[in-house]
C-alpha cells in the first residue's frame, strides 16, 4: 500500500511571517523535493494548517504566545504557495495536535515534515503513534524546523526515544 506525507504547518507565518525563521526558511526547498517525490509515487499527501481565530490573542495559547499567526483566511494562515498540492487532503487544525487522525485510513508507513519540529511536528507524531502503534512512522530531519536549533534536536531526541525513525539527521 502507499506510505502517507503529512506535511506539518508549512504555512507562511512560520516560514517567514509573525513567526518565520531562517531555518523554517531554509527547508522549504528540500520540503518541496520531498513533496514532488510522493506525488511522482502517487503516494498520499496531507497538509495541516495551524488555525486560529481573530480572537486568538484571547485563547490560552494566545495568552502563553502572544503573537498573532495562522489566523483563519490570511495569508500567513495560508501554506507556501510553492508546496501545495493539488488533490491533497487539508486538515486544519485549531492545536499543536491533531487529536482525530483515527478518522485517517493508514495501513502502512507514515512520514512527517515540517514545522516546528519542537511544537507540532512532535505533538503530531507521538499522537500518530499512540493512536497507530504498528504503523512505521518516520520523520526526515532535513525537512524540519524547531523554533530555535536547540529545541529541534531535543524533540528529534524525544520522538526516538518514542520508538520514532529519525532519518537524515
Amino acid at each position: 500500500m502507499n506510505k502517507v506525507l503529512i506535511v506539518i504547518d508549512m504555512q507562511n507565518d512560520f516560514i517567514d511571517g509573525s513567526l518565520g525563521t531562517k531555518e523554517a526558511q531554509t527547508i522549504v526547498p528540500t520540503v518541496k523535493e520531498k513533496i514532488k517525490e510522493y506525488q511522482k509515487r502517487g503516494d498520499n499527501i496531507i497538509f495541516t494548517r495551524d488555525t486560529h481565530q481573530i480572537d486568538y490573542l484571547n485563547t490560552p495559547e494566545g495568552k502563553k504566545l502572544p503573537v498573532e499567526h495562522c489566523i483563519y483566511g490570511t495569508h500567513g494562515w495560508q501554506i507556501a504557495e510553492e508546496l501545495e498540492v493539488e488533490g491533497a487532503t487539508y486538515i486544519d487544525k485549531p492545536t499543536f495536535g491533531w487529536s482525530h487522525w483515527e478518522e485517517q485510513k493508514f495501513d502502512n508507513e507514515i512520514e512527517l515534515i515540517g514545522l516546528c519540529t519542537d511544537i507540532c511536528v512532535v505533538s503530531n507524531a507521538l499522537i500518530l503513534k499512540a493512536v497507530f502503534p504498528e504503523l512505521k512512522i518516520t520523520v526526515d530531519a532535513s525537512c524540519c524546523a524547531g523554533v530555535t536549533p536547540q529545541t529541534h534536536k531535543s524533540a528529534l531526541e524525544t520522538m526516538k526515544m518514542c520508538q520514532i525513525d529519525i532519518i537524515n539527521e
